[in-house]
């Protein structure tokens, strides 16, 4: 399992963290793991991107394949 260590964070920032961790009845650790998995995992496919981008409001007929959206790997298992 790989590590991370983030240099100068701002102590308001960790206190924060500190206190969000507790209400979910987690270690620091564990809260910083799940933020950073939900902030890597989009809800929504390129494609759904590229059409509110470039879709039918800018005069663009596009049509998304109906493939599911792209899910990580899960290396822990």
């Amino acid at each position: 399992m790989a590590s991370l260590n983030l240099r100068k964070l701002d102590p308001e920032i960790l206190n924060a963290l500190r206190i969000q961790a507790a209400r979910h009845g987690l270690s620091m650790e564990e809260e910083v793991r799940q933020i950073l998995k939900r902030s890597v995992q989009s809800q929504y496919s390129i494609g759904h991107i590229a059409l509110n981008l470039f879709g039918p409001k800018q005069g663009i007929d596009l049509k998304l394949s109906r493939h599911s959206a792209h899910q990580p790997l899960d290396l822990d298992e």
